[in-house]
Formats: C-alpha cells, structure tokens, sequence
C-alpha cells in the first residue's frame, strides 16, 4: 500500500480550488470513477468551505488546512484535518425529505451544502483528536455505485 499523499494549505478561500485540485489528484490516482470523484471534491470543498469562513471566521484566527488522501479497504479516505472550534457536520440538522420538496424560498436557509457533501461520499465521519477536527471522506473505487 502506498504511502497517504498529505498537504498542507492556509486556511482561505483561496486555498479551496487546490483543495478541490488536491481531491481529484487522489481520485485519479486511485482508479476512482469520476462521478465519485467529482461527488468528494464537491464534499470536500462544502465542508472546506465551512471550515475556513464559520471555523476560522468566526472565531477571527488563521488556520491550515491538513489534507491527507489513503487507499484502503478498496476505497480512498480523504482526511481534512484543521485547528479551529470542534464542530461535527453530522450534528447539523439536515433537511428532510418533506423540506427538500418545498420550494426554494418556503425552507430554511442553510444546511443543504452539508447535506449534499455527506450524501454524496460513500462514508463520512467526524472525530476530534488534540484540539483539531479530522473530517473524514471516503469513496468506493471502481466503476458503478
């Protein structure tokens, strides 16, 4: 098994298209088909996203960004790992399936991004380590869902 690729980036906006760069590379390289591909860069970038203007914004302290991209078990696991405020995607209140159906201007703001970047990976979790958040992404390799 080959050696996880690791990168490490400021925790800005600007940061967020290397971010993406960094998902895709890791697809590629892993045999990941490319609807998967683009469905863990669109998930990485959502919770990125987060990270950089509600983690780092909101408490007003610059931060990196630590991404880390494994194969195993047949599946690439894409970690992003950063320093700011804990905060789980998974406790979110997500939209249901009933909110999902009502038009754009009767739902709530916020939590679909969230949403879609945990139901677009195969397998997502969350765990606090040291004072840092490891979001952590996985996606099936191969072909077909």
């Amino acid at each position: 098994m080959p050696e996880p690729t690791k990168l490490s980036l400021p925790a800005t906006l600007e940061s967020l298209e290397r971010v993406r760069a960094f998902a895709r590379e890791a697809a590629e390289r892993a045999g990941v088909d490319a609807q998967r591909s683009y469905a863990l860069q669109l998930a990485l970038d959502e919770i990125a996203t987060n990270v950089v203007s509600h983690g780092y914004g909101a408490s007003r302290t610059d931060g990196v960004l630590g991404l880390r991209a494994e194969v195993t078990g047949g599946a690439l696991v894409v970690t992003l790992e950063d320093g700011g405020p804990p905060f789980d995607p998974r406790t979110r209140k997500l939209p249901d399936e009933d909110e999902l159906s009502r038009p754009l201007e009767e739902r709530e703001i916020g939590g679909l991004g969230i949403f879609l970047a945990l139901r677009g990976v195969d397998r997502f979790d969350y765990r606090r380590v040291d004072d840092r958040n490891e979001n952590i992404f996985e996606v099936r390799i191969g072909a077909g869902p």
